[in-house]
């Protein structure tokens, strides 16, 4: 798809880079925003990167908004131009599956669900072809995900499994939103994953918790001092089962400022994946075990 320019009003351009996500058009797009970063173009007041587009918001009175537009299509041929590669970040966030809060909560909303008769983890499991509720746990946790993007609500991020299309896990979203649910629930819908920073409504599938907190507005989590939004696009998780007993000892370790997630610095190379998925997928993950 040829990239698509259009403006929001008088101070933003919207830039779809593709109709569909792709890791691809999530390159694309990150590839034009990290070169405007760069650019440091007079006038640009926010950069807001999405799955398979972004937003600039400028000041029309510092820069015309036909010259930012004639900036942003230059920026695309330059970051066409160069590799698509990332430095970036792997970070492991255990996850309580099935765990009886996410279920709880799905029991009170079943008739808003599309299986008022399963869980969200069987249902998904079920629809997707997987070996139950162990099936669905290897398969969610056995590759990695990308941020593709954050907000939302404050700190929450969509994720985009890394494999390829046939082995993506996909579940619509409940019927109709729920007015309840729990923070720091891994959810899904349609293509992608999340976990939500705080508790509210919601519509994703949900099919388990973090102990690990990813928002703090106060800035107390030890390794949210620096921000309180933990992700950013760009950034690679792997999940982390984990039982009862070691999600109760997790959180202990967070209330007590003890706890500190895993987290390792790693390159990755779309041409590489496109290459070799798996081998790609296992020296990311391989990063980890260093820290």
């Amino acid at each position: 798809m040829t990239t698509r320019y259009s403006f929001g009003g008088d101070e933003h351009i919207f830039v779809e880079c593709d109709e569909e996500m792709s890791l691809e058009a999530f390159f694309k797009g990150l590839s034009i925003t990290n070169a405007l970063r760069e650019a440091q173009i007079r006038g640009v007041t926010e950069i807001c990167p999405a799955n398979a587009s972004f937003q600039v918001r400028f000041d029309p009175d510092v820069i015309a908004p036909e010259d930012m537009m004639r900036e942003l299509k230059a920026l695309e041929a330059v970051a066409q131009s160069a590799p698509a590669t990332l430095d970036t970040r792997i970070i492991e966030v255990p996850v309580f599956y099935n765990d009886p809060w996410t279920h709880e909560t799905g029991q009170r909303f079943r008739e808003r669900h599309q299986d008022p008769t399963s869980t969200d983890i069987e249902y998904t499991a079920r629809i997707n072809g997987l070996d139950g509720i162990d099936g669905f746990i290897a398969a969610h946790s056995g590759a990695p995900w990308f941020v593709s993007m954050v907000g939302f609500v404050a700190g929450l991020p969509f994720l985009y499994q890394m494999t390829d299309r046939s082995r993506q896990i996909q579940s619509p979203k409940y019927l109709r939103p729920r007015t309840d649910t729990p923070r720091l629930t891994v959810g899904h819908g349609g293509c992608f994953a999340c976990i939500y920073s705080v508790r509210g409504a919601g519509g994703y599938q949900m099919f388990g918790i973090t102990p690990m907190p990813i928002y703090d507005p106060a800035q107390q989590t030890p390794y949210l001092r620096d921000f309180m939004c933990l992700f950013k696009p760009g950034d690679i998780v792997k999940w982390k089962p984990i039982d009862r007993a070691e999600y109760d000892h997790t959180v202990a370790e967070v209330d007590a400022g003890r706890w500190m997630p895993r987290i390792a610095p790693v390159t990755f190379s779309l041409a590489e994946f496109q290459a070799d998925i798996d081998g790609t997928n296992a020296r990311v993950m391989e990063a980890l075990n260093g820290h």
